[in-house]
Order: C-alpha cells, then sequence, then structure tokens
C-alpha cells in the first residue's frame, strides 16, 4: 500500500500480544470499550457489525462532553485488516462532515507479539495537518499502550 504523506499519518510498533487477542479486542464492542480513546476519556458505547457496509458506531465522553462518531467498515480480512471510515454510515449515507479513513494492519510477530500498524487517510492536506495537530501519534501510541495492558489481563 503505497502511503501519500500529504494526506496520510501511519503510526506502527509491536505489541506485546499475540495477533489473536488484539483482533478480538479490535472486534468487539466490550472490548474497544476498554481501550480505544486516550484516558481519561472514555468510550461509552461501541456498536459493530462485522462486515463490509457493516456499523462501526462509537460514542465517546470528552471532557464532560459525549460525542458520538457513526461509521461502516469498507474492508475486513479477518485477523489481518479492518478498514473503517466515518464518511458514511450504515446503508452508505454519506456523512456531512467526515474526518477520515482509517486501515488497521495486524501481522503475527516474533514470539507472540504482533506487529500493529494504523493508517489515517483524510480527505485534504488541511484535514491531515488538523488530525496531527490534534495528537495523532501520541493518540493512537496511548492507545496501543492501553489496547497492550488490556490484552494482557484478559490472557491472565
Amino acid at each position: 500500500m503505497e502511503l501519500d504523506p500529504k494526506t496520510d499519518l501511519s503510526f506502527t510498533r509491536t505489541l506485546d500480544a499475540p495477533r489473536a487477542l488484539v483482533w478480538e479486542c479490535w472486534s468487539t464492542p466490550e472490548h474497544i470499550r476498554q481501550f480505544f480513546v486516550p484516558r481519561p476519556h472514555r468510550v461509552t458505547a461501541c456498536d459493530i457489525d462485522l462486515r463490509v457496509g457493516g456499523r462501526f458506531n462509537t460514542t465517546f465522553e470528552v471532557d464532560g462532553n459525549e460525542l458520538t462518531n457513526d461509521g461502516v467498515y469498507l474492508e475486513v480480512q479477518d485477523g489481518r485488516k479492518l478498514v473503517f471510515t466515518d464518511a458514511y454510515s450504515e446503508g452508505w449515507k454519506p456523512a456531512p462532515d467526515p474526518f477520515m479513513t482509517a486501515i488497521v494492519l495486524f501481522e503475527d510477530g516474533e514470539h507472540d507479539t504482533t506487529k500493529y500498524t494504523a493508517i489515517a487517510r483524510h480527505r485534504s492536506v488541511e484535514a491531515r495537518k488538523t488530525h496531527e495537530e490534534m495528537g495523532f501519534y501520541d493518540g493512537w501510541g496511548t492507545v496501543a499502550d492501553q489496547l497492550v495492558e488490556y490484552a494482557k489481563s484478559l490472557s491472565k
């Protein structure tokens, strides 16, 4: 996959958790709620229909405000790849002001680890810049740390 540095942001890290468990965390609503936004913010609701065209809807509490993000899956490769966007909601209803399309890749690493790559594709240079300034790298890094912490709690 070719990235466009003008509109794409990418984050890769090796996670100290097996790919199957990382996938389970990313594909199950009750697990998403445990890691998907940097603390102290939190996911208060998550509704997933894990199929192309299926919903990926989340509600967040950020600084006392409730934010809803409805989206759909564009691609699902079991255990390996998720592509979702807020450009549409279920039923392919276009969003008035979409933010990004996310591509999350999961690969087996050595010794039960996962090579984890998150890519955010944006409609414009400005949207990419805004996302980077919002803290894309720190945010996705924190989420990755929270994901590992949570995954380890499940494997005990």
